[in-house]
């Protein structure tokens, strides 16, 4: 099947290579030259502008859209749909909000055109280990792409599915993350009480390895930790800032909307919020009110 690929970060180029392997079509479109000649090395045909996408297709033209959420997919998709012909399908496999894939799969059904939404997952082993796929959109629509989705998946019949309608795909892949957020910040948390229970001196990598075999902890997010703490237990160099791409905060409000409890999620978000402030005011403020109450020392900070 013919495919054309809008993004080629590091998802998008390997999410291409993985497709040109499987032995389909590519035609390939960034807005970096660079990355549009890997992509023709690969075998991808390249694009120089939206234009230039179309035409290299032939209709019913199939568009996979992989670029950064918010304003750069709403205009992207915007672009696509005034030069697409009914019949056409968008697909969106960034990190977008639900709401948005719901409404924008409502615009383009008013120009004939179809919306695929695609919750991916995989970073930067999906070239190698597939990736996982959560779709959303018409069935029909999305069972004309089965062979792109079993390509990129895992195996043809594994990593991936049509989970419902418009929008249900990026809702799955917002969960995802959130329990992603959980489940990172309960390892980061775990090690990081062994790491400070400094009389064992525990060998931090060892100790993940063992976890890694038999363990109901075992995870591939166990799996890169090993691999962390294998380069460096110390993590020397590495900055104690967590950026948050979104999705945990969406999935937060999700929670809050639904009168759903997710403390585990929630508390890992701010974590990661906390982790990007030095000298948080709170943490002083609570200093200072010791102080107050209990004549309680604080500490100065050094010049």
């Amino acid at each position: 099947m013919d495919i054309a690929m809008i993004g080629l970060g590091k998802m998008g180029a390997n999410m291409a290579n993985r497709l040109l392997l499987g032995g389909h079509r590519v035609v390939a479109y960034d807005i970096n030259e660079d990355t549009i000649q890997a992509a023709e090395s690969a075998g991808a045909e390249g694009a120089r502008t939206l234009e230039q996408v179309v035409e290299k297709l032939l209709p019913p033209r199939s568009v996979w859209v992989m670029v950064p959420s918010g304003r750069i997919t709403e205009n992207t998709i915007l672009e696509l749909s005034n030069m697409l012909a009914p019949g056409d399908i968008i697909i969106d496999g960034g990190n977008s909000n639900y709401k948005d894939s719901m409404r924008r799969a409502e615009e383009l059904s008013q120009k004939g055109l179809n919306f695929i939404d695609v919750g991916t997952s995989g970073g930067i082993w999906g070239l190698a280990e597939g990736y996982s796929l959560m779709i959303g959109g018409d069935q029909v629509v999305v069972d004309l792409h089965r062979s792109i989705f079993e390509t990129l998946a895992p195996e043809a019949g594994q990593g991936w599915g049509h989970v419902g309608p418009p929008g249900s795909g990026h809702f799955v892949k917002m969960i995802h993350n959130g329990v992603e957020y959980g489940l990172m910040q309960a390892y980061a948390e775990g090690f990081g009480i062994m790491k400070a229970k400094e009389e064992f001196d525990l060998d931090l990598h060892q100790v993940a390895e063992i976890w890694r075999y038999g363990s109901v902890v075992r995870s591939w997010l166990l799996d890169l930790t090993s691999t962390a703490l294998e380069e460096d237990q110390d993590l020397a160099g590495i900055k104690a800032w967590v950026q948050d791409s979104g999705e945990g905060r969406w999935t937060v409000f999700e929670a809050i909307d639904l009168d759903v409890s997710a403390p585990v999620i929630t508390a890992s978000l701010q974590r990661r919020l906390r982790s990007r402030r030095d000298q948080p005011f709170s943490d002083k403020l609570l200093a200072a009110l010791r102080n107050q109450f209990g004549g309680h020392a604080v500490k100065q900070v050094e010049e």
